[in-house]
């Protein structure tokens, strides 16, 4: 799907212009959008897109490894800065922003039998197991906090306001203040269960 030599100019423009034009297309119609909206939201013709991407699973795994790279690339920085529990709040607040931008949940398991983005997807679950474990020994995260327990709070703000109707495009920043207080280890209660395994 991918190849090891670099694109020139005008393919890797093509590319950009193809990932954001399915990316809408995709959030707007579901997985049932054609690859011709796609070239022409996109303003190439369908042989650029078969191009590119042979197959609209191939289209949908670019989609889910370049939002799996952007998030990996914001917390690899942030596993730098001095303030560990600001840094997860940062993350986790650059996770629900691109989640809120372009809805595409229904592309969750899209990925899921593509190799690359099975080993994407994990190379980001250690960063945030990573981004967690600096949080939690600099007290700013409750030492029974996870990682995994992260991970599957990452996606709780935008899903919550879904039930919302015409919700604020705001609205996911209250619930991830709630979330990120949960964490914290002032005022915590023991947790009744253990994590899971992610």
């Amino acid at each position: 799907m991918t190849s090891t030599r670099p694109l020139r100019a005008d393919a890797s423009r093509n590319r950009r212009l193809l990932l954001a034009a399915a990316a809408d297309e995709f959030a707007e119609r579901g997985l049932d959008a054609s690859v011709a909206d796609i070239a022409r939201r996109a303003g190439l013709g369908k042989g650029t897109v078969f191009r590119h991407f042979p197959t609209k699973d191939d289209l949908l795994a670019a989609i889910v490894l370049d939002r799996i790279d952007e998030l990996t690339t914001a917390g690899e920085e942030l596993l730098a800065a001095p303030d560990p529990g600001a840094a997860l709040l940062e993350f986790l607040t650059v996770a629900a922003a691109r989640r809120q931008q372009r809805d595409l949940s229904f592309l969750q398991e899209a990925g899921d039998l593509n190799p690359e983005v099975v080993a994407a997807r994990a190379r980001m679950f250690d960063l945030v197991h990573r981004l967690v474990d600096r949080a939690r020994a600099g007290g700013a995260v409750r030492a029974d906090v996870t990682g995994a327990d992260v991970i599957l709070l990452m996606c709780a703000p935008n899903y919550v306001i879904s039930y919302v109707p015409d919700a604020p495009p705001d609205l996911w920043r209250r619930y991830l203040a709630i979330i990120f207080d949960g964490l914290r280890p002032e005022g915590a209660h023991a947790l009744p269960f253990p994590p899971p395994t992610v």
